[in-house]
C-alpha cells in the first residue's frame, strides 16, 4: 500500500475509470474498476473479486462475502455491520473512516492494508494472516486475533480495548503507538511485539499475574 493514502475519491489512480455499479452483489463476479456507492447492498457474493474498486458511504449489513478477493480497493465513510468476509482476501486495501462491526473474517489475509480512522467492533480475525497491516487513529474494541500470524503490524494513535492475542504469532508488530493496550488475556501472545517502557509497565500486573508472581511493597 502507498505511504500517503488518499483520502478523496478524485486522489485514487484509477478514479477516471471508475464506472458506477448498481444492483445486488453477484456469487463468483469479477468487478474490475467499479464505483460501489451509498447501498445498501445486498445478496451473496462469496468468491466474488474487486480490483480497482471503490467503496464511498456504502452500507453493508449481513452480506455474504466468503472467500472474496480485494486487490487495489478503497473503502471510506463506509458501514459494513454482520458482514461474512471468512478466509477473503486483501492486498494494497485501504479503509477509511469507516466502521467494521460484527464481522466474521476469520482465516482472512490481508497484505499491505491500511485502516485510518476507522472503528474495528467485534472483529473475528483468529486465524487471519496479517502482513504490513496499520492501523492508525484507529479504535479497536473486542477484537479476536487468536491464533493469527502477523507480521509488520502497526497501530500508531490506535486505541486498543479487549483485544485478544491468545496463541496468534507476531513478527515486528509495533505497538509503540497505541494510545492504550487493552489485552484482556492475550499478553502471553505478545511474543514478537514491540513496546515501549510505560506499557510494559502497565502490563506489569498481568505479566506478573501470569507469573504466578505476588507483588508487595510492605
Amino acid at each position: 500500500m502507498p505511504s500517503v493514502v488518499p483520502d478523496q475519491l478524485a486522489d485514487l489512480p484509477y478514479a477516471h475509470l471508475l464506472r458506477p455499479h448498481t444492483g445486488p452483489l453477484r456469487r463468483d463476479e469479477r468487478y474490475d474498476t467499479v464505483h460501489f456507492a451509498g447501498g445498501p447492498y445486498e445478496g451473496p457474493a462469496g468468491g466474488a473479486s474487486f480490483l480497482e474498486c471503490a467503496f464511498t458511504a456504502v452500507e453493508l449489513s449481513g452480506a455474504k462475502l466468503r472467500q472474496a478477493r480485494f486487490n487495489e480497493v478503497w473503502v471510506q465513510g463506509s458501514r459494513w455491520v454482520a458482514t461474512e468476509l471468512a478466509e477473503s482476501e486483501w492486498q494494497d486495501a485501504a479503509f477509511v473512516s469507516s466502521v467494521l462491526a460484527g464481522i466474521s473474517a476469520y482465516g482472512a489475509a490481508l497484505r499491505r492494508v491500511v485502516f485510518r480512522q476507522c472503528k474495528l467492533e467485534s472483529v473475528n480475525l483468529r486465524g487471519a494472516v496479517l502482513r504490513d497491516v496499520v492501523f492508525e487513529d484507529c479504535l479497536l474494541r473486542d477484537v479476536d486475533l487468536g491464533g493469527a500470524k502477523l507480521t509488520e503490524v502497526s497501530v500508531p494513535g490506535s486505541t486498543l480495548e479487549e483485544v485478544r492475542l491468545n496463541g496468534a504469532e507476531l513478527k515486528k508488530v509495533d505497538l509503540r503507538g497505541a494510545v492504550r493496550l487493552g489485552l484482556p488475556d492475550g499478553h502471553q501472545g505478545l511474543r514478537g511485539a514491540i513496546i515501549g517502557t510505560a506499557q510494559l509497565f502497565d502490563l506489569a500486573p498481568q505479566f506478573a499475574h501470569a507469573l504466578g508472581i505476588t507483588v508487595k511493597d510492605s
